[in-house]
């Protein structure tokens, strides 16, 4: 091509197809779909929204599907049934020292059974199974290798923290209202439905027995945050679901170990499992929400602190695992 006929090709393009191609341009500009902001920003393919990665159905089946979770919420349902074979077939003891407690009371019915399950599970079985559930969701990820792969999905690391932990204090809960759930029917299948005895020798009604056993819950479940906290920010510190489950484990038996020694005065008020019992204040013949009420702002101002570390320890932390 020479170069007089250069100009000339370009100038016929420049006029004719350059205005043509950029009405076309225009059009079609106009017409196409706009992509969502975070994608833009993002530089991601159109139509793609990282709000939408990992939903929070997809992790809940995955954490029902697990082993572990079918066999510890099995045992949950299993527990009441054992207890009541156990005073089916024991002989009744009365206390040497003439001290009234729960368990003597748990036959009286299906109410004072469930509050005894309660009391028999709640400073040691239900802490494990807030730790298991809460402490392994993320460390068992780390472990199998797969955490990395699940934040090149992409997924973010905050919305990560968020669906793990969302589906953990699930769990967790449905645990929690399982065993009262589960106590009551076979209690009431093998004593019947009688009003309340406590051993501080109040009677509550049905409705009122009802009423205290949902403060009693609703309080265990704000306490037992602590614990959850603690597993989740253990989790997201290790890459052993053994270590942070076992861990947490041991860190509120010290805890509770401390709590007895009566020499450390008002000091263990300060500990977090210092008013792990207080919802037997429940049952008293009017509720004392004092000892409830100061056991709850401690476990959600350790519950923010742990949580607040788990967050920010997970932003920077190099995920190799």
């Amino acid at each position: 091509m020479s170069s007089s006929e250069a100009p000339r090709t370009g100038r016929g393009v420049g006029r004719d197809g350059g205005r043509g191609v950029a009405r076309g341009g225009h059009e079609q500009l106009a017409h196409a779909p706009t992509p969502p902001p975070t994608a833009a920003r993002n530089g991601a393919a159109p139509g793609f929204d990282p709000r939408r990665t990992l939903p929070l159905r997809v992790e809940l089946r995955r954490q029902i599907g697990r082993r572990r979770t079918q066999v510890t919420l099995g045992l949950i349902a299993a527990l009441p049934l054992l207890l009541v074979l156990a005073f089916e077939l024991g002989a009744p003891t009365h206390d040497r020292n003439g001290d009234i407690t729960l368990a003597d009371f748990a036959t009286v019915g299906a109410a004072n059974f469930t509050l005894f399950a309660i009391f028999a599970s709640s400073s040691f079985l239900l802490v494990i199974v807030v730790a298991l559930f809460c402490g392994d969701t993320v460390a068992s990820e780390a472990s199998w290798s797969s955490l990395r792969y699940l934040l090149i999905s992409p997924v973010g690391r905050a919305r990560l923290l968020r669906r793990k932990l969302a589906v953990s204090l699930g769990l967790s809960a449905f645990a929690l209202v399982l065993l009262p759930v589960v106590a009551l029917l076979a209690g009431w299948a093998a004593w019947g439905w009688h009003p309340v005895q406590s051993p501080t020798g109040s009677t509550l009604g049905t409705g009122q027995a009802l009423l205290r056993l949902l403060i009693i819950i609703g309080y265990l479940a704000v306490s037992l945050l602590f614990v959850a906290a603690l597993g989740f920010c253990a989790g997201v510190y290790t890459d052993a679901p053994l270590g942070a489950v076992g861990g947490t484990v041991l860190i509120v038996i010290v805890s509770s170990i401390l709590d007895n020694v009566t020499a450390l005065g008002s000091l263990r008020a300060l500990l977090p499992t210092h008013y792990t019992a207080a919802w037997l204040d429940a049952l008293d013949p009017t509720v004392q929400w004092g000892e409830m009420l100061r056991g709850a702002l401690s476990s959600l101002l350790y519950s923010t602190v742990l949580f607040a570390l788990a967050w920010w320890h997970f932003q920077r932390k190099d995920i190799v695992s």
